[in-house]
C-alpha cells in the first residue's frame, strides 16, 4: 500500500509540474520597442520645461530574457547631443545598480501577485552644490494590452511628491 501511496504522488509531481513551469512563465512580458504617446500620458506638473530628470518619455526598447529587464533609451541631452542609457533590472526582488549621469541608482524590482504588473523601485542619491539629494522613484509597468504599456511613476524629490502615466505604444 505505501509503495502504492508513493508511485502516485511521484506521478502526480510529474503531471503538476508542468503546470508549475507555465505559472512562473505566465509574467507579463515587456519585450520590445515602445514609442511614447503623449495624448494618452498624464504628464502631472513636469510635463511643463522639461523637468523629467532625464527619465521616461521618450521611446525605448526593453529586452525581457529569464531573470532580466533590459532597457535602453535614447534622448536628446541638455547640450542637443544624443545621450543612449541601458539601465538593466534583475526580476527577483534584488537589488540592481545603474550606472546613470549623476551617480549610481540603485532598484529593485517585484511582480505583482497576478504576475501582470511590475513595479521598479529605485533610489538615487548624489551631490548637487555641496548637499545630498535622495530620489526615490516608484514604477508599475502593466501591459494594458499587448500592444499598449502603461508606466505609473511616483516620485519622492526634496520639493516634494510627483506623480505621471506614461503610455506607450508598441511599434
Amino acid at each position: 500500500f505505501t509503495m502504492q501511496i508513493l508511485s502516485l504522488t511521484v506521478m502526480l509531481a510529474f503531471l503538476c509540474m508542468p503546470l508549475a513551469l507555465n505559472a512562473q512563465g505566465s509574467k507579463a512580458d515587456f519585450s520590445g520597442k515602445w514609442a511614447f504617446n503623449a495624448e494618452k500620458s498624464e504628464l502631472g506638473q513636469q510635463g511643463q520645461g522639461g523637468g523629467r530628470m532625464g527619465m521616461g518619455g521618450g521611446d525605448f526598447t526593453a529586452t525581457q530574457a529569464a531573470n532580466l529587464l533590459t532597457v535602453e533609451r535614447t534622448r536628446q541631452g541638455r547640450d542637443g547631443q544624443t545621450v543612449n542609457t541601458t539601465s538593466k533590472y534583475t526580476l527577483d526582488g534584488k537589488e540592481s545598480v545603474n550606472t546613470m549621469g549623476m551617480g549610481e541608482s540603485k532598484s529593485t524590482a517585484t511582480w505583482s501577485a497576478d504576475g501582470k504588473s511590475l513595479t521598479i523601485v529605485t533610489k538615487m542619491s548624489f551631490e548637487r552644490d555641496g548637499q545630498s539629494m535622495e530620489f526615490t522613484t516608484t514604477e508599475v509597468w502593466t501591459l494594458a494590452s499587448p500592444a499598449s504599456l502603461t508606466v505609473a511613476t511616483t516620485r519622492n524629490t526634496p520639493n516634494g511628491e510627483v506623480k505621471t502615466k506614461m503610455v506607450y505604444d508598441k511599434k
